[in-house]
Protein backbone atom coordinates (compact mmCIF):
# COMPACT_ATOMS: atom_id res chain seq x y z
CA UNK A 1 0.00 0.00 0.00
CA UNK A 2 1.58 3.62 -1.22
CA UNK A 3 1.88 6.16 1.42
CA UNK A 4 1.08 9.64 -0.15
CA UNK A 5 3.11 12.83 1.24
CA UNK A 6 1.17 14.21 4.20
CA UNK A 7 -0.83 17.13 3.93
CA UNK A 8 -2.12 19.94 6.15
CA UNK A 9 -6.03 19.06 4.76
CA UNK A 10 -8.35 16.05 3.15
CA UNK A 11 -11.03 16.53 1.57
CA UNK A 12 -13.38 13.67 0.78
CA UNK A 13 -15.72 14.61 -1.77
CA UNK A 14 -15.56 17.88 -4.43
CA UNK A 15 -19.52 18.89 -4.08
CA UNK A 16 -20.96 22.19 -2.97
CA UNK A 17 -19.70 21.72 0.97
CA UNK A 18 -16.56 20.12 -0.14
CA UNK A 19 -15.82 22.71 -2.96
CA UNK A 20 -16.36 25.61 -0.33
CA UNK A 21 -14.19 24.51 2.66
CA UNK A 22 -11.20 23.76 0.03
CA UNK A 23 -11.28 26.81 -1.10
CA UNK A 24 -11.50 29.21 1.99
CA UNK A 25 -8.65 26.69 3.77
CA UNK A 26 -6.42 27.00 1.09
CA UNK A 27 -7.10 30.86 0.84
CA UNK A 28 -5.85 30.62 4.42
CA UNK A 29 -2.53 28.95 3.34
CA UNK A 30 -3.04 25.32 4.17
CA UNK A 31 -2.38 23.03 1.81
CA UNK A 32 -5.42 20.86 0.83
CA UNK A 33 -6.08 17.74 -1.33
CA UNK A 34 -9.36 16.74 -2.55
CA UNK A 35 -10.44 13.12 -3.10
CA UNK A 36 -12.99 12.50 -5.52
CA UNK A 37 -14.64 9.60 -6.54
CA UNK A 38 -15.70 10.17 -9.42
CA UNK A 39 -14.53 10.80 -12.67
CA UNK A 40 -12.93 14.11 -14.27
CA UNK A 41 -15.93 16.38 -15.72
CA UNK A 42 -15.19 19.93 -17.04
CA UNK A 43 -17.53 22.15 -18.72
CA UNK A 44 -16.90 21.60 -22.32
CA UNK A 45 -17.56 17.82 -21.60
CA UNK A 46 -20.66 18.76 -20.71
CA UNK A 47 -24.01 18.76 -23.36
CA UNK A 48 -27.49 19.52 -23.10
CA UNK A 49 -29.00 16.33 -23.82
CA UNK A 50 -31.10 13.70 -21.75
CA UNK A 51 -28.46 11.13 -21.78
CA UNK A 52 -25.90 13.25 -20.78
CA UNK A 53 -28.08 14.36 -17.59
CA UNK A 54 -28.23 10.44 -16.50
CA UNK A 55 -24.67 10.59 -16.69
CA UNK A 56 -24.21 13.17 -13.85
CA UNK A 57 -26.25 11.21 -11.44
CA UNK A 58 -24.84 8.03 -8.91
CA UNK A 59 -22.48 5.81 -10.75
CA UNK A 60 -20.76 4.24 -6.70
CA UNK A 61 -21.00 1.27 -5.28
CA UNK A 62 -24.62 0.54 -5.16
CA UNK A 63 -26.94 1.95 -2.34
CA UNK A 64 -29.80 -0.58 -1.18
CA UNK A 65 -32.93 1.19 0.14
CA UNK A 66 -35.30 -0.07 2.52
CA UNK A 67 -38.91 0.96 3.74
CA UNK A 68 -42.09 2.39 2.21
CA UNK A 69 -41.06 6.05 1.12
CA UNK A 70 -37.24 5.26 -0.35
CA UNK A 71 -34.88 8.07 -0.79
CA UNK A 72 -33.93 7.80 -4.21
CA UNK A 73 -30.61 7.91 -4.12
CA UNK A 74 -29.45 7.31 -7.51
CA UNK A 75 -31.65 10.54 -8.95
CA UNK A 76 -30.56 12.78 -6.18
CA UNK A 77 -26.19 11.92 -5.71
CA UNK A 78 -24.07 13.02 -8.28
CA UNK A 79 -21.00 11.48 -9.93
CA UNK A 80 -18.21 13.14 -11.16
CA UNK A 81 -16.67 16.67 -10.49
CA UNK A 82 -18.62 18.94 -8.05
CA UNK A 83 -20.45 16.25 -6.87
CA UNK A 84 -24.69 16.40 -7.13
CA UNK A 85 -24.53 19.76 -7.00
CA UNK A 86 -23.07 19.63 -10.77
CA UNK A 87 -26.76 18.69 -11.75
CA UNK A 88 -28.50 20.84 -9.26
CA UNK A 89 -30.92 23.44 -10.33
CA UNK A 90 -29.53 26.41 -8.31
CA UNK A 91 -32.89 27.05 -6.76
CA UNK A 92 -31.06 29.40 -3.38
CA UNK A 93 -33.69 30.17 -0.86
CA UNK A 94 -32.51 30.47 2.79
CA UNK A 95 -34.28 28.21 5.47
CA UNK A 96 -35.92 30.21 8.07
CA UNK A 97 -36.09 31.49 11.62
CA UNK A 98 -38.22 28.66 13.17
CA UNK A 99 -36.17 26.03 10.74
CA UNK A 100 -33.35 26.54 13.78
CA UNK A 101 -35.71 25.55 16.63
CA UNK A 102 -38.50 23.17 16.01
CA UNK A 103 -37.96 21.13 19.00
CA UNK A 104 -37.83 24.59 20.97
CA UNK A 105 -41.08 25.96 19.74
CA UNK A 106 -43.15 23.04 18.73
CA UNK A 107 -41.83 19.95 20.85
CA UNK A 108 -40.92 17.97 17.51
CA UNK A 109 -37.98 16.62 15.78
CA UNK A 110 -34.52 18.34 16.73
CA UNK A 111 -32.93 22.08 16.97
CA UNK A 112 -29.65 23.05 15.80
CA UNK A 113 -27.21 24.59 18.13
CA UNK A 114 -27.50 27.94 16.71
CA UNK A 115 -29.84 30.13 14.74
CA UNK A 116 -31.05 31.93 11.73
CA UNK A 117 -29.30 34.87 13.04
CA UNK A 118 -26.11 32.81 13.46
CA UNK A 119 -25.69 31.94 9.99
CA UNK A 120 -27.17 34.98 8.20
CA UNK A 121 -23.77 36.49 7.85
CA UNK A 122 -22.42 33.21 6.37
CA UNK A 123 -25.71 33.25 3.78
CA UNK A 124 -24.73 36.98 3.04
CA UNK A 125 -20.99 36.26 1.87
CA UNK A 126 -22.01 33.56 -0.03
CA UNK A 127 -24.65 35.38 -1.63
CA UNK A 128 -22.54 38.00 -2.54
CA UNK A 129 -19.77 36.22 -3.39
CA UNK A 130 -21.25 33.76 -6.06
CA UNK A 131 -24.17 36.09 -7.21
CA UNK A 132 -27.65 35.54 -6.61
CA UNK A 133 -30.64 36.73 -8.60
CA UNK A 134 -34.11 37.52 -7.45
CA UNK A 135 -36.25 40.34 -5.74
CA UNK A 136 -35.90 40.67 -2.38
CA UNK A 137 -39.14 42.89 -2.17
CA UNK A 138 -41.42 40.52 -3.68
CA UNK A 139 -40.24 37.63 -1.74
CA UNK A 140 -41.76 38.85 1.46
CA UNK A 141 -41.64 35.68 2.77
CA UNK A 142 -37.41 35.85 2.63
CA UNK A 143 -35.88 36.28 6.20
CA UNK A 144 -33.63 39.64 6.88
CA UNK A 145 -30.86 38.88 4.42
CA UNK A 146 -28.69 41.45 2.32
CA UNK A 147 -30.34 42.29 -1.22
CA UNK A 148 -29.73 40.34 -3.78
CA UNK A 149 -27.48 40.82 -6.30
CA UNK A 150 -29.02 41.03 -9.71
CA UNK A 151 -32.43 41.33 -11.25
CA UNK A 152 -34.57 38.04 -11.30
CA UNK A 153 -34.99 36.03 -14.32
CA UNK A 154 -37.81 37.05 -16.75
CA UNK A 155 -41.56 35.28 -16.35
CA UNK A 156 -42.27 33.29 -18.99
CA UNK A 157 -45.64 32.03 -20.15
CA UNK A 158 -45.94 29.18 -18.05
CA UNK A 159 -45.11 31.10 -14.41
CA UNK A 160 -47.83 33.42 -15.78
CA UNK A 161 -50.15 30.50 -15.96
CA UNK A 162 -50.06 28.98 -13.31
CA UNK A 163 -49.58 32.19 -11.38
CA UNK A 164 -53.57 33.48 -12.19
CA UNK A 165 -54.52 30.23 -9.58
CA UNK A 166 -52.39 31.63 -6.69
CA UNK A 167 -53.53 35.33 -7.04
CA UNK A 168 -57.40 33.96 -7.45
CA UNK A 169 -57.12 32.73 -4.61
CA UNK A 170 -55.77 35.87 -2.59
CA UNK A 171 -52.09 34.01 -2.95
CA UNK A 172 -48.62 35.54 -3.38
CA UNK A 173 -46.05 34.64 -5.94
CA UNK A 174 -42.41 35.94 -6.27
CA UNK A 175 -39.71 35.39 -8.91
CA UNK A 176 -37.36 32.29 -7.12
CA UNK A 177 -34.34 33.03 -5.56
CA UNK A 178 -31.72 31.94 -8.01
CA UNK A 179 -28.20 30.83 -7.96
CA UNK A 180 -28.25 31.51 -11.80
CA UNK A 181 -26.92 34.97 -13.48
CA UNK A 182 -29.60 36.70 -15.41
CA UNK A 183 -26.91 39.27 -16.57
CA UNK A 184 -22.72 39.18 -16.98
CA UNK A 185 -21.56 38.34 -13.33
CA UNK A 186 -17.89 37.84 -11.99
CA UNK A 187 -17.22 37.32 -15.59
CA UNK A 188 -19.77 34.25 -16.10
CA UNK A 189 -22.25 34.90 -18.85
CA UNK A 190 -26.47 35.18 -18.18
CA UNK A 191 -28.48 32.23 -18.52
CA UNK A 192 -29.89 31.20 -21.78
CA UNK A 193 -33.16 29.71 -20.16
CA UNK A 194 -33.25 26.87 -22.26
CA UNK A 195 -33.98 24.04 -19.31
CA UNK A 196 -31.15 22.12 -19.09
CA UNK A 197 -29.44 22.86 -15.78
CA UNK A 198 -30.29 18.67 -15.02
CA UNK A 199 -27.03 18.33 -17.41
CA UNK A 200 -24.87 20.54 -16.25
CA UNK A 201 -24.40 23.84 -17.42
CA UNK A 202 -21.30 24.33 -19.50
CA UNK A 203 -21.42 28.31 -20.14
CA UNK A 204 -21.08 28.15 -16.47
CA UNK A 205 -23.93 30.40 -15.87
CA UNK A 206 -25.17 28.52 -12.84
CA UNK A 207 -22.96 28.53 -9.86
CA UNK A 208 -21.89 25.15 -9.24
CA UNK A 209 -18.49 23.44 -8.11
CA UNK A 210 -16.91 23.54 -10.88
CA UNK A 211 -18.08 27.40 -11.63
CA UNK A 212 -16.85 29.37 -8.36
CA UNK A 213 -15.34 27.27 -5.82
CA UNK A 214 -13.12 24.37 -7.26
CA UNK A 215 -11.60 26.79 -9.71
CA UNK A 216 -10.78 29.65 -6.38
CA UNK A 217 -9.47 26.18 -4.79
CA UNK A 218 -7.15 25.21 -7.33
CA UNK A 219 -6.09 29.05 -7.19
CA UNK A 220 -4.71 28.79 -4.44
CA UNK A 221 -2.90 25.40 -4.19
CA UNK A 222 -5.56 22.54 -3.66
CA UNK A 223 -5.30 19.31 -5.63
CA UNK A 224 -8.30 17.62 -6.81
CA UNK A 225 -7.40 14.21 -7.18
CA UNK A 226 -10.37 12.11 -9.02
CA UNK A 227 -11.42 8.34 -9.42
CA UNK A 228 -9.97 8.17 -5.48
CA UNK A 229 -12.60 6.07 -3.40
CA UNK A 230 -12.01 6.54 -0.14
CA UNK A 231 -12.45 3.08 2.09
CA UNK A 232 -12.15 4.32 5.80
CA UNK A 233 -10.51 7.01 7.70
CA UNK A 234 -7.27 5.94 9.97
CA UNK A 235 -6.99 6.50 13.73
CA UNK A 236 -4.14 7.07 15.58
CA UNK A 237 -2.94 4.51 17.95
CA UNK A 238 -4.84 5.64 20.84
CA UNK A 239 -7.72 6.75 18.68
CA UNK A 240 -8.38 9.68 19.65
CA UNK A 241 -7.23 11.87 16.33
CA UNK A 242 -7.79 11.59 12.96
CA UNK A 243 -4.50 10.77 10.96
CA UNK A 244 -5.80 10.44 7.37
CA UNK A 245 -7.57 8.52 5.20
CA UNK A 246 -7.35 4.53 2.80
CA UNK A 247 -8.03 5.11 -0.76
CA UNK A 248 -8.49 3.06 -3.43
CA UNK A 249 -8.01 3.98 -7.45
CA UNK A 250 -10.51 2.79 -10.20
CA UNK A 251 -7.71 -0.76 -10.60
CA UNK A 252 -8.78 -0.98 -6.79
CA UNK A 253 -4.68 0.08 -5.64
CA UNK A 254 -4.90 1.52 -2.32
CA UNK A 255 -3.30 4.44 -1.56
CA UNK A 256 -2.51 6.08 2.40
CA UNK A 257 -3.47 9.38 2.51
CA UNK A 258 -1.42 11.38 5.83
CA UNK A 259 -3.42 14.62 7.08
CA UNK A 260 -3.24 17.26 10.17
CA UNK A 261 -7.03 17.57 9.63
CA UNK A 262 -10.02 15.61 7.96
CA UNK A 263 -12.92 16.96 6.83
CA UNK A 264 -15.55 14.05 5.29
CA UNK A 265 -17.61 15.70 3.00
CA UNK A 266 -19.32 13.33 0.65
CA UNK A 267 -22.83 12.53 -0.44
CA UNK A 268 -25.35 12.21 2.11
CA UNK A 269 -25.30 8.80 2.45
CA UNK A 270 -21.90 7.64 2.21
CA UNK A 271 -20.62 10.51 4.75
CA UNK A 272 -21.74 8.04 7.70
CA UNK A 273 -21.12 5.29 5.88
CA UNK A 274 -17.56 6.23 5.61
CA UNK A 275 -17.74 6.64 9.70
CA UNK A 276 -19.08 3.28 10.29
CA UNK A 277 -16.72 1.27 7.92
CA UNK A 278 -14.02 2.59 9.79
CA UNK A 279 -15.20 1.02 12.80
CA UNK A 280 -11.98 -0.29 14.96
CA UNK A 281 -11.72 -2.64 18.14
CA UNK A 282 -12.13 0.30 20.30
CA UNK A 283 -14.82 1.47 17.99
CA UNK A 284 -17.03 -1.57 16.75
CA UNK A 285 -20.01 1.24 15.72
CA UNK A 286 -18.02 3.14 14.21
CA UNK A 287 -15.86 5.95 14.84
CA UNK A 288 -17.53 9.62 15.62
CA UNK A 289 -20.10 7.49 17.00
CA UNK A 290 -20.00 7.48 21.30
CA UNK A 291 -23.68 8.72 20.47
CA UNK A 292 -24.76 5.96 18.95
CA UNK A 293 -26.49 8.39 16.18
CA UNK A 294 -24.38 8.06 12.62
CA UNK A 295 -26.43 7.17 10.19
CA UNK A 296 -30.08 8.15 12.16
CA UNK A 297 -32.47 10.47 11.36
CA UNK A 298 -32.00 10.47 7.41
CA UNK A 299 -34.24 13.37 5.46
CA UNK A 300 -36.01 13.24 2.04
CA UNK A 301 -37.82 16.16 0.89
CA UNK A 302 -40.60 15.15 -0.75
CA UNK A 303 -42.67 17.01 -3.44
CA UNK A 304 -46.80 16.90 -4.72
CA UNK A 305 -46.07 17.78 -8.78
CA UNK A 306 -49.35 19.20 -9.76
CA UNK A 307 -49.79 19.49 -13.70
CA UNK A 308 -52.28 20.88 -15.49
CA UNK A 309 -53.72 21.13 -19.34
CA UNK A 310 -54.74 24.35 -20.78
CA UNK A 311 -56.07 25.50 -24.25
CA UNK A 312 -53.12 28.38 -24.19
CA UNK A 313 -49.49 27.44 -25.56
CA UNK A 314 -47.81 27.65 -22.40
CA UNK A 315 -44.23 27.74 -24.00
CA UNK A 316 -42.99 25.15 -21.34
CA UNK A 317 -39.78 24.77 -22.83
CA UNK A 318 -38.61 28.13 -21.75
CA UNK A 319 -36.94 28.88 -18.46
CA UNK A 320 -34.50 27.07 -15.55
CA UNK A 321 -34.99 23.26 -14.32
CA UNK A 322 -36.34 24.62 -11.36
CA UNK A 323 -39.41 27.34 -12.24
CA UNK A 324 -39.46 30.39 -12.56
CA UNK A 325 -41.88 31.39 -9.68
CA UNK A 326 -42.07 30.44 -5.81
CA UNK A 327 -44.63 30.75 -3.12
CA UNK A 328 -44.13 30.28 0.79
CA UNK A 329 -47.29 31.36 2.26
CA UNK A 330 -48.10 29.74 5.67
CA UNK A 331 -44.36 28.54 5.63
CA UNK A 332 -43.88 29.93 9.10
CA UNK A 333 -47.26 28.22 10.23
CA UNK A 334 -45.61 24.74 10.56
CA UNK A 335 -48.69 23.10 12.55
CA UNK A 336 -50.73 22.21 9.21
CA UNK A 337 -54.69 21.35 9.72
CA UNK A 338 -55.24 17.59 11.29
CA UNK A 339 -51.84 16.07 11.99
CA UNK A 340 -49.98 17.32 9.34
CA UNK A 341 -46.57 19.29 10.62
CA UNK A 342 -44.00 21.03 8.88
CA UNK A 343 -43.38 23.65 6.32
CA UNK A 344 -42.85 23.64 2.56
CA UNK A 345 -43.16 26.09 -0.90
CA UNK A 346 -43.84 25.77 -4.78
CA UNK A 347 -41.49 26.15 -7.67
CA UNK A 348 -43.98 27.50 -10.14
CA UNK A 349 -43.19 26.64 -13.81
CA UNK A 350 -40.70 24.20 -14.66
CA UNK A 351 -38.99 23.67 -17.92
CA UNK A 352 -39.62 20.68 -19.58
CA UNK A 353 -38.28 17.96 -21.77
CA UNK A 354 -39.76 15.76 -23.43
CA UNK A 355 -38.88 12.38 -21.34
CA UNK A 356 -36.79 11.45 -18.45
CA UNK A 357 -36.62 13.10 -14.71
CA UNK A 358 -39.47 15.28 -14.67
CA UNK A 359 -39.81 15.12 -18.52
CA UNK A 360 -43.25 15.55 -20.33
CA UNK A 361 -43.42 11.70 -20.53
CA UNK A 362 -43.23 11.32 -17.32
CA UNK A 363 -45.70 13.28 -15.79
CA UNK A 364 -48.08 10.33 -17.27
CA UNK A 365 -46.53 7.26 -16.27
CA UNK A 366 -50.00 5.44 -16.86
CA UNK A 367 -49.98 6.14 -20.52
CA UNK A 368 -48.43 4.14 -23.53
CA UNK A 369 -48.30 3.40 -27.04
CA UNK A 370 -50.69 5.52 -28.58
CA UNK A 371 -52.33 7.32 -25.75
CA UNK A 372 -48.65 8.52 -24.92
CA UNK A 373 -48.45 9.41 -28.36
CA UNK A 374 -51.33 12.25 -28.56
CA UNK A 375 -50.55 13.32 -24.75
CA UNK A 376 -47.09 14.25 -25.76
CA UNK A 377 -48.11 15.81 -28.75
CA UNK A 378 -50.69 18.19 -26.66
CA UNK A 379 -48.40 18.46 -23.48
CA UNK A 380 -45.56 20.18 -25.68
CA UNK A 381 -47.58 23.51 -26.34
CA UNK A 382 -50.23 23.18 -23.14
CA UNK A 383 -48.66 21.44 -19.92
CA UNK A 384 -48.00 23.69 -17.08
CA UNK A 385 -46.63 22.17 -14.11
CA UNK A 386 -45.15 23.15 -10.93
CA UNK A 387 -43.89 21.15 -7.32
CA UNK A 388 -43.18 21.48 -4.15
CA UNK A 389 -40.91 20.85 -1.52
CA UNK A 390 -41.99 19.75 1.56
CA UNK A 391 -40.36 19.33 5.02
CA UNK A 392 -39.73 15.36 5.86
CA UNK A 393 -39.78 15.02 10.05
CA UNK A 394 -36.85 13.52 11.62
CA UNK A 395 -36.83 9.79 12.77
CA UNK A 396 -33.96 8.53 14.35
CA UNK A 397 -34.91 4.63 12.67
CA UNK A 398 -34.68 6.42 9.38
CA UNK A 399 -31.02 5.64 9.20
CA UNK A 400 -28.42 4.42 6.66
CA UNK A 401 -26.31 0.82 7.98
CA UNK A 402 -24.00 -1.67 6.44
CA UNK A 403 -25.12 -4.20 4.33
CA UNK A 404 -23.58 -7.78 4.36
CA UNK A 405 -22.86 -8.05 1.06
CA UNK A 406 -19.48 -5.97 -0.13
CA UNK A 407 -18.75 -3.64 -2.80
CA UNK A 408 -15.75 -4.24 -5.28
CA UNK A 409 -13.00 -2.64 -2.89
CA UNK A 410 -14.87 -5.18 -0.01
CA UNK A 411 -16.56 -2.47 2.06
CA UNK A 412 -19.96 -3.32 2.91
CA UNK A 413 -22.81 -1.68 0.80
CA UNK A 414 -25.09 1.64 2.58
CA UNK A 415 -28.77 0.83 3.45
CA UNK A 416 -31.05 3.32 3.93
CA UNK A 417 -34.52 2.72 5.67
CA UNK A 418 -36.81 5.29 5.14
CA UNK A 419 -40.43 5.69 6.55
CA UNK A 420 -41.79 9.02 6.86
CA UNK A 421 -43.50 9.87 10.01
CA UNK A 422 -47.20 10.11 9.82
CA UNK A 423 -46.85 14.24 10.12
CA UNK A 424 -45.15 14.45 6.91
CA UNK A 425 -47.51 12.57 5.21
CA UNK A 426 -50.44 14.15 6.11
CA UNK A 427 -48.44 17.31 5.33
CA UNK A 428 -47.82 15.39 1.29
CA UNK A 429 -51.50 15.48 1.44
CA UNK A 430 -52.16 18.77 2.58
CA UNK A 431 -49.71 20.50 -0.35
CA UNK A 432 -51.37 18.16 -2.91
CA UNK A 433 -55.15 19.24 -2.40
CA UNK A 434 -53.87 23.07 -2.16
CA UNK A 435 -52.08 22.45 -5.73
CA UNK A 436 -55.12 21.02 -7.21
CA UNK A 437 -56.89 23.60 -5.81
CA UNK A 438 -54.28 26.46 -7.39
CA UNK A 439 -54.52 24.22 -10.78
CA UNK A 440 -58.08 25.08 -11.46
CA UNK A 441 -58.26 28.40 -9.99
CA UNK A 442 -55.63 28.80 -12.93
CA UNK A 443 -57.82 27.17 -15.67
CA UNK A 444 -56.34 24.54 -16.17
CA UNK A 445 -58.59 21.63 -18.05
CA UNK A 446 -57.34 18.29 -16.93
CA UNK A 447 -55.81 18.40 -13.60
CA UNK A 448 -53.69 15.59 -12.31
CA UNK A 449 -50.36 14.71 -9.71
CA UNK A 450 -47.43 12.57 -9.01
CA UNK A 451 -47.02 10.11 -6.57
CA UNK A 452 -44.60 10.72 -3.84
CA UNK A 453 -41.21 11.62 -5.03
CA UNK A 454 -37.74 12.48 -3.20
CA UNK A 455 -35.40 14.65 -3.38
CA UNK A 456 -32.80 16.43 -0.91
CA UNK A 457 -31.28 14.28 0.99
CA UNK A 458 -30.56 15.24 4.77
CA UNK A 459 -29.20 13.42 7.68
CA UNK A 460 -26.82 11.04 9.19
CA UNK A 461 -24.59 13.03 11.04
CA UNK A 462 -26.89 15.43 12.75
CA UNK A 463 -25.24 18.31 14.78
CA UNK A 464 -26.17 19.56 18.19
CA UNK A 465 -25.02 20.66 21.37
CA UNK A 466 -23.99 17.93 23.42
CA UNK A 467 -22.23 14.40 22.44
CA UNK A 468 -25.24 12.40 23.57
CA UNK A 469 -28.06 13.73 21.01
CA UNK A 470 -25.51 14.48 18.16
CA UNK A 471 -22.55 13.38 16.07
CA UNK A 472 -20.91 16.60 15.63
CA UNK A 473 -21.16 20.43 17.17
CA UNK A 474 -22.19 23.53 15.43
CA UNK A 475 -19.35 23.79 13.38
CA UNK A 476 -19.28 19.83 12.28
CA UNK A 477 -16.93 18.81 14.52
CA UNK A 478 -17.38 15.77 15.84
CA UNK A 479 -17.62 15.33 19.16
CA UNK A 480 -15.27 12.30 19.37
CA UNK A 481 -12.41 12.79 17.21
CA UNK A 482 -11.54 16.91 17.39
CA UNK A 483 -9.75 16.83 13.91
CA UNK A 484 -12.11 15.28 11.97
CA UNK A 485 -14.91 17.47 10.53
CA UNK A 486 -18.31 16.81 8.42
CA UNK A 487 -19.46 18.89 5.77
CA UNK A 488 -22.54 18.54 3.96
CA UNK A 489 -26.76 17.98 4.47
CA UNK A 490 -26.17 15.07 6.37
CA UNK A 491 -25.29 17.23 9.54
CA UNK A 492 -28.49 19.00 9.24
CA UNK A 493 -30.96 18.37 12.28
CA UNK A 494 -33.76 19.20 10.36
CA UNK A 495 -34.64 20.11 6.62
CA UNK A 496 -36.90 22.85 6.19
CA UNK A 497 -39.34 23.41 3.82
CA UNK A 498 -36.58 24.77 1.06
CA UNK A 499 -34.04 23.45 -1.18
CA UNK A 500 -30.82 22.58 0.60
CA UNK A 501 -27.42 24.02 -1.59
CA UNK A 502 -27.56 27.13 -0.45
CA UNK A 503 -27.37 25.99 3.39
CA UNK A 504 -25.08 23.91 2.67
CA UNK A 505 -22.50 26.54 1.63
CA UNK A 506 -23.59 28.55 4.65
CA UNK A 507 -23.00 26.37 6.87
CA UNK A 508 -19.94 24.76 5.06
CA UNK A 509 -18.36 28.39 5.03
CA UNK A 510 -18.74 28.54 8.77
CA UNK A 511 -16.72 25.58 9.32
CA UNK A 512 -14.31 26.75 7.68
CA UNK A 513 -13.64 29.57 9.32
CA UNK A 514 -13.83 27.45 12.47
CA UNK A 515 -11.04 25.61 11.41
CA UNK A 516 -9.13 28.29 10.03
CA UNK A 517 -9.58 30.23 13.11
CA UNK A 518 -8.76 27.21 15.37
CA UNK A 519 -5.43 25.78 13.41
CA UNK A 520 -2.99 25.47 16.00
CA UNK A 521 -5.28 24.12 18.56
CA UNK A 522 -6.86 21.72 16.14
CA UNK A 523 -3.28 20.47 15.04
CA UNK A 524 -1.45 20.28 18.54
Amino acid sequence: MKIQDKVDVVVVGSGAAGSIMAAKLAQGGRQVLILESGPEISPGDMYSSQIWARRLKWGGSKVLEKGKQPIAHGINAGWGTGGAATHHYGCWPRFHENDFAVKSQYGKALDWPFDYAELRPYYDRIQKEVGLSGDDKAEIWRPPSDPYSMKPMPTFAQGRVISRGFEKLGMTTSPAPLAINTEMHNGRPACLYDGWCDAGCPIGALVNPQTVYLPMAKQHGTILQHDATVTRVLMNADETRAVGVEYADSDGNRSVQLADVVVLAAFTIQTPKLLLVSATNKNPNGIANSSGLVGSYIQSHTSAVIHGMFDEDTQNHLGVSTGQLINQDGYDEKQKPGNAFGSFQWTIGNAKKPNDFAGIANARFDLFGTELDGFIKRAVKNLASMSSVIEDMPVASNKVSLSTKKDKFGIPLAVVTHNADPQTLALWEHVKAQGLEIMKAAGAKEIWTGGYGALHLSGGTVMGRTAKDSVTNGYGQTHDVPNLFIGGASLFPTSGGVNTTFSIHAVALRTADYITNSWSELTN
